[in-house]
């Protein structure tokens, strides 16, 4: 990625021999903004986290056990009592639903969403990530044991 922006730094500066001051100024702000990006980005982590609310247990048992055994998932914690306040079609709604909490590879995060979409029973299900930077070595380990790369 870096070798990237160095690229466009150098067609960069071999454009500032036949431009004008203005675009010379702003060319050299492009190119620090890409020397500040490729310098702060932060690796994606081999593993994520992906949030989905469901209706009721069954429903939530359902993809957890499809996203186990089709090794998407290594685990899914089915988290009951979650009462969900939103908008839709232009009206406020509340409803009891259950949250699964699931833990994969970020690698498979498009599968595991796309199972979940075919799988579930909303019009937009939510299905939301987040990365995990760390936990306890042995289980994080064991996830990547038990969810393959994805090919």
């Amino acid at each position: 990625m870096l070798k990237v922006y160095l690229g466009v730094l150098f067609v960069g500066v071999g454009l500032m021999l036949f431009s004008s001051r203005p675009f010379l100024s702003q060319l050299n702000s492009i190119s620090t903004k890409l020397v500040r990006m490729a310098s702060t980005s932060r690796p994606i982590e081999e593993f994520s986290m992906a949030f989905v609310t469901a209706p009721n247990h069954e429903k939530a048992k359902e993809i957890a056990s499809g996203l186990v055994s089709g090794k998407l998932a290594a685990c899914v914690n089915i988290i009951p009592g979650i009462t969900s306040v939103y908008e839709w079609e232009g009206k406020i709604e509340t409803d009891p639903e259950v949250l699964m909490m699931i833990k994969t590879r970020t690698s498979r995060i498009e599968e595991l969403t796309e199972f979940v979409r075919k799988n579930h029973p909303y019009d937009v299900c939510e299905v939301i990530t987040t990365s995990i930077e760390g936990g306890n070595k042995p289980y994080l380990d064991w996830l990547g044991k038990t969810v393959p790369e994805k090919n």
